[in-house]
């Protein structure tokens, strides 16, 4: 069974940056894409970045050009880097790991953006 555990959240100043870090553990790292959610109190859930088993990435347009997503084969983590952080990123940020129509998810990360 897949397991996904985040960490690297917390509270930044505007401006700031995190990383954050998904640990993937129970099957085989390379064969999944990775995503990175994120969900902000009293909306819905929203797709930030994807990463494939290729290594192609793509991002929501609220995000390009601060953050970057990565993924480290041999640590079996994917990362999210994020940068020129702005309130309206305080949000959950959820490791998501999908091949075909198996679909796994992280606990979470708090992540808050705050002066």
């Amino acid at each position: 069974q897949v397991q996904l555990v985040e960490s690297g959240g917390g509270l930044v100043q505007p401006g700031g940056s995190l990383r954050l870090s998904c640990a993937f553990s129970g099957s085989i790292f390379t064969w999944y894409n990775m995503l990175w959610y994120r969900q902000a109190p009293g909306k819905q859930r929203e797709l930030v970045a994807t990463i494939t088993i290729s290594s192609r990435t793509n991002y929501t347009d609220s995000v390009k050009g601060r953050f970057t997503i990565s993924r480290d084969n041999a640590k079996e983590t994917v990362y999210l880097q994020m940068n020129s952080l702005k309130p309206e990123d305080t949000a959950i940020y959820y490791c998501n790991a999908r091949l075909q129509q198996n679909v796994y998810w992280g606990q979470g990360t708090q992540v808050t953006v705050s002066s």
